[in-house]
């Protein structure tokens, strides 16, 4: 278990300073910033790396909302669950802590004012798009996310292609929803930036906890009842 539980937390804290730290360092600077497919890819590649590195230790889930999921479709034991959470979440801070450092090292920088890549909704929205819509996109790409999950890794499924898989269903995920929430699917990462952002981003958190780990269930109990095959 202790080795489950380091896996988990090396691979949220890679997860968060990779796709958090593109945002944050890499995707401001006009002509040369990487931008919301920068973001996107940065994302999706730390997934696929870590999966790799780490996957076959944990299971590479690096997000409750994917560990609730899991159980939920009939993938991983309930009494696993709080450790996990508890890694990934840790996980998460350390790598957000590490990213707060460095991007304090720029003169000017203001964790308040430049969001620190946190989630939001309304006015703290990249797009200006209202609640609900991040509830749905949240809900929605969070069950999308957990269908690919289970899929790729069933028996069924071609050997050794997981990660590709998983990564590339990140990187769409991004693509379609950072103008929205900002992207999360993930209650670990927006813990992490909202803690050092402390305003706004802590008040909305909420969301970011509920609407993925409802989409984690729905996209578990889906594939377990629909897609899985039947024993």
């Amino acid at each position: 278990m202790l080795k489950k539980l380091t896996a988990e937390l090396l691979g949220t804290f890679v997860l968060v300073f990779g796709g958090c730290g593109s945002a944050v360092l890499a995707a401001g600077f006009p002509e040369l910033g990487i931008g919301f497919v920068g973001v996107s890819l940065a994302s999706g590649l730390t997934i696929v790396a870590m999966v790799y590195a780490v996957g076959h230790i944990s299971g590479g889930h690096f997000n409750p909302a994917v560990t609730i999921g899991l159980w939920a479709g009939g993938r991983f034991r309930a009494a696993e669950i709080i450790p996990y959470i508890i890694s990934q979440v840790i996980g998460g801070i350390l790598a957000a802590a590490v990213l707060y450092v460095i991007a304090s090292g720029q003169a000017g920088f203001d964790v308040t004012a430049s969001g620190f890549a946190s989630n939001g909704y309304g006015e703290h929205s990249p797009g200006g798009f209202s609640l609900q819509s991040a509830i749905i996109a949240e809900v929605v790409l969070t069950a999308i996310f957990l269908i690919v999950i289970i899929g790729v890794t069933d028996k069924r499924a071609y050997a050794g292609f997981a990660p590709l898989a998983i990564g590339l269903a990140l990187t769409l995920i991004h693509l379609v929803s950072i103008p929205v929430t900002n992207t999360s699917v993930n209650p670990a990462r927006s813990t992490a930036v909202a803690i050092f952002q402390n305003t706004w981003a802590l008040e909305q958190l909420w969301l970011f906890w509920v609407m993925p780990i409802i989409g984690g269930i729905v996209g578990g109990v889906v594939y377990r009842l629909l897609l899985a095959e039947k024993q």
